[in-house]
């Protein structure tokens, strides 16, 4: 487990560092990523998603703790801190992320936050009123997604 903590603290160190590479280079081939934005990625989709994200970002700042090992489970939190793009609006988002292993390489990497809270602070009054409905989880989904699939076409 301790090999894993080690991971899970280059791979965040990685991310603060805006490495999308040696991100990429610690997840498993079959990886599987979830959160509220982007709903279920699988495999190249997961690594191709930081590497959007991150040449996407003009001001991402990034902190973390490796919080504990639970049984196969390592916890940590990773705040993110940013404009978003579409409206300009200061976003501090607070991520609870499970990360499990396969080969010493991540295999399963859900990360859960609020996503009303987000919504309220990248939408504002729009956000408050919709981000906590399924509606606008889904719509965020297929934005998020698409922009993925346009990245990948153009990398």
């Amino acid at each position: 487990m301790e090999d894993h903590i080690k991971i899970v603290k280059d791979f965040y160190s990685a991310f603060q560092e805006k490495d999308a590479e040696k991100m990429a280079r610690h997840y498993h081939p079959d990886v599987v990523f979830q959160d509220p934005a982007f709903g279920k990625l699988k495999g190249r989709d997961v690594p191709d998603m930081w590497r959007m994200l991150i040449k996407r970002s003009t001001d991402l700042e990034i902190s973390f703790a490796v919080a504990q090992e639970t049984g196969p489970i390592i916890k940590a939190q990773w705040v993110a801190d940013y404009t978003f793009s579409k409206t300009a609006r200061k976003v501090h988002n607070i991520v609870e992320a499970n990360l499990r292993f396969r080969d010493d390489l991540i295999i399963e990497h859900i990360d859960k936050f609020d996503l009303h809270r987000w919504a309220i602070q990248a939408l504002g009054l729009k956000g408050a009123l919709l981000g906590g409905t399924g509606y606008f989880r889904k719509k965020l989904q297929k934005q998020t997604n698409a922009l993925l699939k346009k990245y990948q076409e153009t990398k």
